[in-house]
């Protein structure tokens, strides 16, 4: 009984580690989007601190009210805010711009998001998963990813091999039992 609750958890984790891994690094990878991390309240409750947002590439034009998106704050600069956009607007020379504000902050940012500082719109969310994004650099998250890839195929192929052995030894022994 025991060996039996020792599996389903091992498999449960497996399975965890599978989905963290397919939700932060693979999904993003393949659709050429960014993940990104929360790191002001300023989107609470809807993305706390700590939150990693995968943020998509998407043409301004498609944009509205009631999207979040994640754009620069000053255009060519890397610094970002993921924000809600509240409000569209123009400039003098008819570029669309957009007025965002954070969840949980009273008043709209100051200034008029332009199209051109867009990064993209948050395709999905995951609570915590920022914080390791955080700790790691860009080399250690890669190195990270292909040990735990290395760990769980290792680990299934060592469950796997031993179910087999498992079955083998259990149809042995109901062969030479009379």
């Amino acid at each position: 009984m025991l060996d039996w609750v020792r599996r389903i958890v091992a498999w449960l984790v497996i399975l965890g580690l599978t989905a963290i891994l397919v939700i932060a690094v693979v999904i993003p990878r393949i659709a050429g989007a960014t993940p990104y991390t929360v790191l002001t309240g300023s989107m609470r409750p809807t993305l706390p601190p700590g939150t990693l947002v995968v943020v998509r590439p998407v043409d301004a034009d498609d944009l509205g009210i009631g999207d979040v998106v994640t754009y620069q704050l000053e255009s060519g600069r890397p610094a970002v805010v993921t924000h809600r956009i509240v409000g569209l607007g123009s400039t003098l020379k008819g570029e669309r711009t957009f007025i965002t504000r954070g969840d949980a902050n009273d008043v709209a940012d100051a200034a008029p998001v332009r199209t051109v500082q867009i990064r993209g719109e948050v395709w999905y969310s995951a609570p915590y998963l920022g914080y390791a994004n955080n700790v790691l650099t860009g080399r250690q998250r890669q190195l990270a990813v292909y040990t735990l890839a290395g760990f769980l195929l290792a680990y299934a192929t060592y469950m796997f091999t031993g179910s087999i052995t498992d079955r083998r030894h259990s149809r042995s022994r109901k062969a030479v039992s009379p």
